[in-house]
């Protein structure tokens, strides 16, 4: 398997249950380690990684998992979430910390009001900002989006589309983004990898790989989305 995220774009990784995704993900942000081959970001080989060094690219490279409802922790409060990591990795004045919190809020499009509520208290799409505040506040070069939208209805989907969109323009910030709905992936994606049992089938731009792909595997996956919903498309903005 080979892929490339070049910076400020947006690269995803389609592909049935069982095709890899996940296990190339935790290679990626250092939860596991991959058997062989290497793994790089601005130039750094991160396979070697120890201790410090280790913990450093954790705050470089952060992920959002699917459903924020179980990947909050219900006890904390709202402000609780979002300061977690910046005590975890920098020790910085409480002043600080609350203005990175506040901050961080402000870019993902939550009143200062939910700070002191829980998440359960949240609809579901201000649990997403949530977790998407959490990873923003460490400001990583690379977020990993584990199908960070498909738990949400289409029209909150929608929104975070376009948040993720803004805060890409807003921060330069590089997305790795894991789904399984070939629609998301051409409304956000610049480029495309197609698992299949650990190999990459179809690999390039989203409109190369959607219009004109090599492998019966990717054109079965095209076929079964429910109406084609935005694939027969104009081409994608730059």
């Amino acid at each position: 398997m080979s892929l490339r995220l070049r910076r400020g774009s947006t690269h995803a990784i389609v592909g049935e249950s069982g095709s890899g995704k996940t296990t190339t993900i935790r290679d990626i942000v250092g939860l596991a380690r991959p058997t062989s081959g290497r793994i790089r970001i601005a130039g750094i080989e991160l396979t070697g990684l120890r201790g410090e060094a280790l913990r450093q690219l954790r705050r470089r490279v952060q992920l959002v998992y699917q459903n924020p409802f179980s990947s909050l922790d219900p006890r904390q409060r709202v402000f609780d979430i979002i300061e977690e990591p910046l005590l975890n990795f920098d020790p910085l004045p409480a002043d600080e910390r609350r203005r990175r919190v506040h901050d961080m809020l402000e870019r993902v499009g939550l009143p200062a009001g939910v700070l002191q509520r829980r998440p359960h208290a949240l609809s579901g799409g201000q649990r997403q900002r949530v977790a998407l505040a959490r990873a923003l506040v460490l400001q990583p070069q690379v977020l990993v989006l584990d199908e960070a939208v498909s738990a949400l209805d289409v029209t909150v989907q929608a929104q975070i589309l376009a948040l993720l969109a803004q805060l890409q323009q807003d921060l330069g910030l590089s997305y790795l983004f894991i789904s399984h709905d070939l629609a998301v992936v051409r409304q956000i994606a610049d480029t495309v990898s197609v698992l299949r049992a650990g190999k990459v089938v179809d690999a390039g731009s989203v409109e190369d790989v959607f219009l004109h792909p090599t492998s019966d595997y990717t054109r079965e996956l095209m076929d079964a989305i429910p109406g084609k919903r935005s694939i027969d498309f104009v081409p994608h903005p730059a």
